[in-house]
């Protein structure tokens, strides 16, 4: 039986490559990159900061712990269905026999070898293991939130002030992994193109890349965000306690 790599088309490795440019350039764009336009996530950034900045001045911090309570159960939700996912990818792999004559029965599929099939469906299995681990790295972060919060002092000053923003930051390293996590979903189902054809596998990551860019950069969303983030964030916090501005 013919490998994967003697198997695999030049055209299937050329798309190969667009896959794995567009994924990993996107992140770097909004994850990594200093001189990058703002983004949606650059400036919750500053809005977590304002929200630990006004938990120093809540007497009952029970609320914020809640909250990320909530962001916690929804994570470990995609946690647990990748899972599943994973389970049901390692089943259409153990009978990729019977999955292969399926696909290839399909009048629209190109044709080609099992080998290369079987590739298909590892690389899915290489998108949720990693969206696995970087589901489960954001609900470790979010842990160490709430220990920072809990570890937060009570009276506000320099110390509360530095613990506020480690907080914001461990918060915002959890949201990183999360969103990581997620676009992993995005463009397992580009994936799902590869199927079809290259050249459909090739369009569908174009078009992934461009919700997932619209959404960070020009979606109403953003607007709002952008907007209380140059605007909303000049006020004090903590109302009459006379805390600091930010």
């Amino acid at each position: 039986m013919p490998s994967l790599f003697t198997s695999l088309t030049l055209l299937d490795g050329l798309a190969l490559a667009w896959f794995w440019l567009f994924w990993w350039g996107y992140g770097w764009l909004t994850d990594r990159a200093k001189a990058a336009p703002a983004s949606l996530n650059q400036h919750m950034l500053r809005i977590r900061i304002r929200w630990m900045t006004n938990m120093l001045f809540r007497d009952n911090r029970v609320m914020d712990s809640m909250l990320i309570g909530h962001l916690i159960h929804s994570i470990s939700f995609f946690a647990s269905t990748t899972v599943l996912v994973l389970a049901g990818l390692l089943g259409v792999l153990a009978g990729s026999e019977n999955a292969y004559n399926v696909v290839m029965d399909v009048g629209f599929t190109q044709p080609t070898t099992r080998a290369v099939f079987e590739g298909k469906l590892l690389l899915l299995l290489g998108i949720f293991i990693y969206s696995f681990f970087s589901f489960t790295w954001s609900v470790r972060q979010f842990n160490y939130t709430i220990a920072l919060i809990g570890g937060a002092p009570l009276e506000p000053g320099e110390e509360a002030m530095i613990t506020a923003k480690a907080a914001a930051k461990m918060m915002t390293l959890a949201i990183t992994s999360f969103n990581r996590g997620l676009r992993g979903y995005y463009y397992a189902f580009a994936s799902l193109g590869w199927m079809v054809h290259p050249y459909l596998f090739m369009a569908a990551v174009v078009l992934v890349t461009y919700v997932l860019w619209r959404r960070q950069f020009r979606s109403a969303a953003f607007d709002a965000v952008a907007r209380y983030s140059a605007h909303g964030l000049n006020s004090r916090p903590g109302g009459g306690r006379g805390g600091a501005a930010m």
